[in-house]
């Protein structure tokens, strides 16, 4: 833990809040002192204080302990970089548009790396009616199922939750390219591209 990167942090945060320092003490009830000290990195916040100091802030506690926020500004709002956490406990799906600090169910998620899908794993892509209709021969048990299928592109997401015991016939407004992602609950995250 870096003091001087957390007091930074903290500092930078504030002055976006438009908050002084005595406002912050304020509304974590220490004094203004201490604010002051942990800006000069010649402290730490306690770290029940952590909480509180992230719902001012609007930041995951994790951040303020790492003390730096990192911009992945080539990353924003490009859906084919989308990130998916599954829950292994209840099934959650959870995206986000670049790497994020996830937990469900009391565990930290890490984001799931598609799979190029083998030959016989494909979803059956059919034109019918100006539209794609995707269809699969997939078991859908309720111990081995797919439970989601999303279509990509760069600026678009169309996302389907699927159900055991239900076959999966799915139809999607026509698209040319793109990709689509599929989660199987004993294979993974899997994807295939849609080609012109």
């Amino acid at each position: 833990m870096n003091q001087t990167k957390i007091g930074n942090l903290i500092k930078t945060l504030r002055q976006e809040q438009n908050l002084t320092q005595k406002q912050l003490a304020e509304l974590l009830h220490v004094s203004d002192k201490a604010v002051s000290k942990w800006e000069t990195g010649n402290g730490c916040p306690d770290i029940s204080l952590f909480p509180a100091l992230s719902e001012v802030f609007h930041v995951n506690s994790d951040v303020l302990l790492s003390g730096e926020i990192i911009e992945k500004e080539s990353e924003i709002g490009n859906m084919k970089k989308i990130k998916f956490y599954v829950c292994p406990e209840c099934g959650n799906l959870i995206t986000s548009t670049s790497e994020a600090a996830i937990s469900c169910c009391g565990k930290k998620l890490n984001f799931l790396t598609p799979q190029k899908a083998e030959e016989n794993q494909k979803l059956t892509i059919e034109h019918i009616d100006g539209e794609l209709f995707l269809s699969s021969d997939h078991e859908m048990t309720k111990e081995h199922y797919i439970s989601f299928v999303a279509y990509l592109n760069e600026h678009t997401m169309i996302f389907s939750k699927q159900y055991p015991e239900w076959n999966l016939q799915e139809r999607l407004p026509f698209c040319r390219t793109g990709r689509l992602i599929w989660y199987c609950k004993k294979c993974g995250l899997l994807y295939q591209n849609i080609q012109p």
